[in-house]
C-alpha cells in the first residue's frame, strides 16, 4: 500500500478557538501535504477555526448535539471509510473514540492525545463529566494503541493518573511554528497602540477563563502603571470577561486596557508588542507561548504545571515567575520593560517546528 493510499484521521469535538484545536488543524494540514488522505472528524463541525481548514483536509461532520452524542456516528465513520489511524485529542474525546473502534469491530490503530494536566482539569471544573474524567481514563486509556501527551509535565501526570508505567506514554509536541505563522506575523496590527511612538503594549493571548488567571496580571499591571507609563492588550474571549472587564473598572485601568475579544491573527500583535505575558494557573503545553518566542518578544510566563518550565528552558528562554504571585509578575515586568529579558533565539521555538513534529506522528500512525 502506498502512502497515497494511506487514510489518516483526526477527532476532535468542533473548531473552538482553543490551543489544542489549532494544533491539530496545523498537524492536519502538515500530514495532508505528505500526501495522506486526511479527515478532520468532529462531533460538530462549529468553530471560528472552521473558516481555516485547509482545503487538502475533508471535514467530515457527525452532526452531534453533544460529543457523546457522536458515537454511533463515529462508529459508523470508521466501518465505512476504515482509516489506517484515528488520531483523537482531548480527554473526554479521547473515551469516545476508544469505545467507537471496540463498537465498530475493526482493527485501526487509536492514538490518544491529551493537551492539558488532567488531575488539575478535572479538580477545577464545576462540570460533574470533566471531575469523573480521570477515573475514566484510567479504565479506558489502556485500549489505546499509543497514549501521546504534549509535554513531559502533561505525560507524568497521565501517568500518575492512569497506573501505566512512564515508558508507555510519549511525549510529542504540538506543531506550533509554520511558514504561516512568520507570514502572519509580519501584518499590520490594526490597532493604535501598537504604532510606533506609543507607550510599550504587554499582550496575553488566552481564553477568558479562571485557567488563565488573568486578574493576576490585572492587579500586576495595575501596579506597574503606578512607576510608568504602559498599557495591556488580552485577545480571547471567554465566560470570565464581565468579571475582568469589573476588576479593570475597580482598579481604575480602563484607560489602558482592552479586552479585544476572539483576534483572527494574533501574531501581529506579538511581533509588535513589548512583552507577552502568560499568567496561567495551570496548563498542558501553552500554544501561545510558543508562537510569542516565535514572533520575536521576550516572554514572561508563570511557573505553572506544566509547559512553560519545559518551553523555557527553566528560564533560559524567557523570565519564570510563582503560580498567582502577583508582586513578582509585577516585578518581571519591571525588569522586561527595561530590558532585562532578551529576545528569544531559534533554538527555543525549534522544537515544535511544522515539519519535526510531522514526521515524529507519521512515525505515532503509520509506523514510518
Amino acid at each position: 500500500m502506498t502512502k497515497m493510499q494511506k487514510r489518516l484521521a483526526i477527532f476532535l469535538p468542533s473548531l473552538a478557538g482553543g490551543g489544542a484545536e489549532k494544533s491539530m488543524l496545523k498537524l492536519a494540514y502538515g500530514l495532508a501535504r505528505r500526501g495522506y488522505a486526511l479527515d478532520l472528524v468532529l462531533a460538530r463541525a462549529e468553530g471560528p477555526y472552521l473558516s481555516a481548514v485547509p482545503e487538502q483536509v475533508r471535514v467530515v461532520d457527525l452532526k452531534a448535539s453533544r460529543l457523546l452524542f457522536s458515537l454511533p456516528a463515529l462508529v459508523g465513520y470508521l466501518r465505512r471509510e476504515r482509516p489506517d489511524a484515528l488520531l483523537s485529542t482531548l480527554d473526554y474525546a479521547n473515551i469516545v473514540a476508544l469505545w467507537a473502534r471496540r463498537l465498530a469491530g475493526v482493527p485501526q490503530k487509536v492514538v490518544v492525545n491529551d493537551q492539558n494536566t488532567i488531575s488539575l482539569t478535572s479538580q477545577h471544573s464545576r462540570q460533574r463529566r470533566q471531575r469523573l474524567i480521570p477515573r475514566l481514563i484510567k479504565r479506558f486509556y489502556p485500549w489505546a494503541d499509543q497514549i501521546v501527551g504534549n509535554s513531559q509535565g502533561v505525560a507524568d501526570d497521565l501517568s500518575q493518573i492512569t497506573g501505566l508505567p512512564r515508558s508507555q506514554i510519549q511525549v510529542t509536541y504540538n506543531p506550533i511554528v509554520t511558514p504561516e505563522l512568520w507570514e502572519k506575523a509580519e501584518a499590520y496590527p490594526n490597532h493604535p497602540w501598537l504604532e510606533a511612538g506609543q507607550p510599550p503594549v504587554l499582550l496575553a493571548v488566552g481564553r477568558l477563563t479562571a485557567q488563565k488567571d488573568f486578574p493576576t496580571l490585572l492587579r500586576a499591571f495595575a501596579q506597574v502603571r503606578q512607576m510608568q507609563l504602559v498599557r495591556l492588550i488580552i485577545l480571547g474571549e471567554g465566560p470570565e470577561r464581565p468579571a475582568l472587564e469589573a476588576l479593570s473598572g475597580e482598579l481604575n485601568l480602563e484607560p489602558d486596557v482592552r479586552l479585544l475579544g476572539f483576534v483572527e491573527n494574533p501574531y501581529a500583535y506579538m511581533a509588535n508588542a513589548s512583552l507577552f505575558i502568560l499568567s496561567s494557573r495551570w496548563e498542558g503545553l501553552p500554544t501561545v507561548l510558543v508562537e510569542a518566542l516565535a514572533c520575536g518578544v521576550p516572554v514572561i510566563a508563570t511557573d505553572c504545571p506544566s509547559g512553560p518550565r519545559e518551553i523555557l528552558a527553566g528560564g533560559q528562554y524567557g523570565s519564570l515567575v510563582p503560580v498567582q504571585d502577583v508582586p513578582a509578575l509585577a516585578e518581571a515586568i519591571r525588569l522586561g520593560l527595561n530590558g532585562h529579558i532578551p529576545r528569544p533565539s531559534r533554538e527555543s521555538w525549534r522544537p515544535y517546528e511544522l515539519e519535526v513534529v510531522v514526521d515524529q506522528y507519521i512515525g505515532l500512525l503509520v509506523g514510518q
